[in-house]
């Protein structure tokens, strides 16, 4: 929620509003500060330079955005290394509605 352009307070309410819970922001802060750098980490890894096959795929879930609940796709795209393990290449959350939005 950080990363999307959340304050800490904003988050804060967002707990309390969707889940019912109290945090503080020093709570807020301590975890954004400890996931951020994980996050920034994996975004910048170095990819393989072949994957023989990628998979799209996207998932609809409810979102709660400017005080309304929404639904929004998850866009995932899955690629198979050669040795066939698979690994996580992208996510992606919708940014608008309608039957233009998405991947196409």
């Amino acid at each position: 929620m950080y990363a999307r352009g959340m304050s800490v307070r904003e988050i804060q309410g967002h707990l309390r509003d969707l889940y019912g819970i109290e945090v503080s922001p020093d709570l807020v802060s301590a975890v954004t500060d400890a996931v951020l750098e994980e996050i920034s980490e994996w975004q910048n890894r170095p990819l393989e330079a072949l994957y023989p096959l990628v998979f799209f795929d996207a998932i609809r879930v409810k979102v709660r955005d400017e005080g309304t609940v929404r639904n929004k796709a998850v866009y995932l795209a899955l690629g198979v290394r050669p040795d066939g393990a698979k690994e996580i290449l992208g996510l992606w959350i919708e940014q608008s509605e309608g039957p233009s939005s998405g991947c196409g």
